[in-house]
């Protein structure tokens, strides 16, 4: 895939890039080697100061770069300057509370003196040079939640973005140089998804995090560990959404829509399987395919766009591919359903799709609808709702409407998801922990769970 800024609105190319050479990998590498060294023993207090300047010139920049990331990949660009807003306030979430979250911990005295020791400390020290292999669909945020936490833990960061959105890419090298970080802390490498093993198995990269697709992690993983290095990998999701009976259902339906079309419905923890108690079935279906069908579906650099084009032709191909699948073996289209042919939108578009009568042997049913496309279920019960969640190799989050406390204690006892977000749509936040179990990855992102991940968390014992 060329490095290449390509218009998924008209698909004109915009900008090409030669990806780098060994060459200058190399001086890479060594850059990032050299500035972990002192930039390490930094303290706290200086980090967080250059990171709380890196906030305050993305603030400064919300609405350029928003505008190159919808030109890059194509979400609304009222979507875009949301996206840079949480990554400054993400900045200083991590400016603010990484010196608590890191703070040495001490042993119960009890332990301390059946151990024979005088004291013990469990301290966080930072890995090193950290490899992060990062998607389109979210292309500030999903950089910046794995390096605000990995900047202030003391670790520099080797970014490796998707091709097709490198003018964000180098964005944000010069938004961490511009801020005052020294030279190699946050480095864009321009490089293909085959110059990726070399790198990870260079021994100056302590770790890498990737987000993206199940293969990717594969192979991510697979590199990883034969070299016996740390990975956490946030993969695909398809997240289920329950209403049962006693939903605000009007509620539940209006919040459904946003769940499933946010990103152009290209978000890993979008809701896309609706599966809905059998006594609110009509109710809420009605409503939902009505306000599908209402949203507005046009060029994304437009403030009252709802839903832009898909990120590639390809995109957009592989999910066409999965709705003909279900149609042609029995599923209603409720709305939706076929590609726009419009003269005036000669991008990527998919229209907001609706899909019922799912069956297991839909592709559909296991396979990620990467594109505004829900699956409408109906559960006859709170069992069957479950069971039908479940029913997934995926398990990043997942959603329950409900005002039944013992639904709800149910819901957590049993869904096999990440989190477990009610009354409302799942939301990444920096305080919460942030990660999916099955072949959604493992290990965690934000909060103290994700700054302890890429850090060497070191027993530290003094005798008696």
């Amino acid at each position: 895939m060329p490095i290449a800024t390509v218009n998924p609105a008209n698909g004109e190319t915009l900008k090409t890039y030669e990806a780098m050479g060994a060459e200058e990998l190399e001086r890479r590498l060594q850059l990032a080697e050299a500035t972990f060294r002192t930039y390490r023993a930094t303290g706290f207090a200086e980090r967080a100061l250059l990171l709380r300047r890196a906030a305050d010139l993305l603030e400064e920049d919300q609405q350029d770069i928003g505008r190159v990331m919808t030109t890059e990949m194509g979400k609304p660009v009222k979507q875009a300057r949301a996206e840079a807003a949480k990554c400054a306030k993400a900045m200083r979430w991590y400016a603010d509370h990484a010196a608590g979250l890191l703070a040495d911990e001490e042993p119960a005295d009890s332990d301390v003196r059946d151990s024979g020791a005088s004291r013990v400390l469990v301290r966080y020290r930072p890995l090193g040079p950290v490899l992060a292999v990062m998607p389109w669909n979210f292309p500030l945020w999903q950089v910046i939640r794995f390096a605000a936490p990995a900047l202030m833990a003391g670790n520099v960061g080797l970014l490796k973005h998707a091709s097709n959105v490198p003018q964000t890419a180098l964005y944000l090298e010069d938004l961490f140089h511009r801020a005052g970080f020294p030279e190699g802390c946050f480095q864009t490498l321009l490089i293909g998804a085959d110059a990726v093993e070399d790198i990870l198995r260079d021994e100056r990269v302590r770790a890498a995090t990737l987000t993206g697709s199940e293969p990717a992690g594969r192979a991510v993983a697979s590199v990883a560990g034969e070299m016996v290095k740390k990975t956490v990998l946030e993969l695909g999701g398809s997240d289920p959404y329950i209403v049962m009976p006693s939903a605000d259902v009007d509620r539940a339906a209006q919040v459904a829509v946003t769940a499933r079309v946010q990103n152009n419905g290209q978000s890993c923890i979008a809701a896309k399987r609706f599966i809905v108690h059998a006594d609110v079935y009509d109710a809420f279906a009605e409503r939902f395919v009505a306000s599908m069908k209402a949203l507005k579906v046009g060029d994304p650099m437009e403030e009252d766009t709802d839903v832009g084009p898909l990120s590639s032709e390809q995109g957009r191909a592989d999910l066409e591919e999965l709705v003909d699948d279900a149609t042609r073996s029995g599923a209603a289209v409720l709305c939706g359903g076929h590609r726009l042919r419009r003269p005036e939108l000669p991008g990527w578009y998919y229209p907001p799709t609706v899909l019922t009568g799912i069956t297991r042997e839909m592709r559909i049913h296991r396979e990620e609808a990467f594109g505004p496309v829900a699956t409408l279920y109906r559960a006859g019960d709170l069992d069957e709702a479950v069971l039908i969640a479940n029913d997934s190799s995926f398990g990043l989050s997942s959603n329950v409407w409900t005002r039944d406390g013992a639904e709800v204690d149910r819901f957590v006892r049993d869904l096999e998801a990440g989190g477990v977000y009610v009354n409302g749509m799942t939301a990444s936040h920096p305080a919460f922990p942030f990660g999916g179990v099955k072949r959604s990855g493992y290990g965690r992102e934000l909060s103290g769970h994700g700054i302890r991940e890429f850090c060497n968390i070191t027993t530290v014992w003094h005798g008696a």
